[in-house]
């Protein structure tokens, strides 16, 4: 009966130790800095991207927006701008061509992503939902956001869906890294 529930003990602080762990993980991954040159230049808006908008010597025309679910945002003088699938960059000489002319005679305009889409990450992990994505995030850091994985995981079988809009179902590796919106599954090993 001892003997049991040493072993019972044993178990439950190994649970724990490895679920504070998993946390601290998360928290490294999150605070960990990113810099210009680790940013995609390529990265597409979508829907949920909170992105900020400065246009120099004009303050009225800087501001932080969230692109709605449509694909759009609200913009002063230039009305509602679709935004979806573009690259910052794009949406930046859009807007410059916009505003030229008839609103500034030389716009200068900045486009920075102050927030991107949330991941989801379900099935086997200790705390399932959707968090915030970071450039550079791979399915193993995702995993350890989520409180790293159940006993009851397969660290080999892990599912993502694409956020892109692709409804492709992607096997997936630790290793590999995601994009915002992607949805990530981790299955139950078997043995």
């Amino acid at each position: 009966m001892n003997r049991e529930r040493l072993l019972a003990s044993v178990k439950l602080a190994s649970h724990k130790w490895q679920s504070w762990l998993s946390i601290v993980l998360g928290l490294l991954v999150l605070s960990s800095p990113v810099s210009a040159d680790d940013l995609d230049l390529s990265y597409r808006l979508g829907a949920g991207d909170r992105i900020q908008i400065v246009v120099y010597g004009e303050s009225d025309l800087s501001m932080e927006l969230l692109v709605t679910n449509s694909g759009k945002i609200d913009y002063p003088y230039l009305g509602r701008i679709p935004v979806n699938n573009l690259t910052a960059q794009q949406l930046k000489e859009s807007i410059e061509r916009g505003l030229l002319g008839d609103y500034l005679i030389n716009p200068k305009v900045a486009v920075n992503i102050i927030g991107y889409r949330q991941i989801f990450i379900n099935g086997e992990v200790e705390h399932p939902g959707g968090y915030a994505y970071q450039p550079g995030l791979t399915v193993e850091k995702a995993i350890a956001l989520a409180g790293g994985f159940t006993e009851r995981a397969s660290k080999t079988n892990i599912n993502i869906t694409p956020g892109d809009g692709d409804n492709d179902l992607v096997k997936a590796a630790l290793k590999h890294k995601i994009t915002p919106g992607d949805i990530i599954v981790v299955k139950a090993s078997f043995f």
